[in-house]
């Protein structure tokens, strides 16, 4: 399996409310449809394309950051017929869809980052941040930790 294209189709950012109070952030990937998809430079391999959804939800009713793309893959002839088949089923197969999510959860990630930036939304990933000694020590006291 080769990732051969990506591309967001649809960026929607709406901040609706301010934030008041405690704020859920939830981030979910859905697969839309899994098809066949004909690349006239590569005859020899399928391609199949992958449309999928990212969504990041403020609740309650703060904002939502909505990523609707696709990922074209080449595949060898016996692993599109098994997708396309599972796929009637709303299935992937591990071997295509664990790859593929974590392509789309880096570069949805990514960009969901940037939007929130501009939003002033707090961000629905932790980023690393440096803490003193004292910060790590009050966190758990009596255990040595590396403070890096």
């Amino acid at each position: 399996m080769q990732v051969i294209g990506f591309n967001f189709e649809k960026i929607q950012a709406e901040k609706k409310n301010q934030i008041k109070g405690k704020v859920q952030i939830s981030s979910n990937i859905d697969i839309k449809s899994v098809t066949e998809e004909k690349i006239n430079v590569v005859k020899d391999k399928p391609a199949l394309k992958l449309r999928f959804s990212f969504i990041v939800e403020y609740k309650p009713d703060i904002a939502e950051i909505l990523l609707d793309g696709f990922v074209l893959l080449l595949v060898e002839k016996d692993e599109a017929k098994n997708a396309l088949k599972r796929w009637k089923k709303k299935e992937i197969p591990n071997e295509i869809r664990i790859p593929i999510f974590n392509l789309i959860l880096t570069k949805a990630n990514l960009r969901a980052l940037q939007l929130e930036e501009e939003l002033s939304l707090p961000t629905h990933v932790p980023l690393p941040r440096l803490k003193s000694q004292q910060e790590i020590e009050q966190e758990s006291p009596g255990k040595t930790k590396y403070a890096g």
